[in-house]
């Protein structure tokens, strides 16, 4: 986490909060496209 705060004043705040919600939701993303690949399994 320590990093992600040096890189604000590089290259501004409004890039590391983006950066930092594309981190937090790409587990979340990656469960997704596992849920959507084993539907069709699911509705045999």
């Amino acid at each position: 986490m320590d990093h992600w705060v040096n890189w604000i004043p590089e290259i501004g705040f409004p890039i590391v909060v983006t950066f930092y919600l594309l981190h937090r939701i790409e587990g979340k993303i990656d469960q997704l496209i596992e849920s959507i690949h084993s539907l069709p399994d699911k509705m045999k």
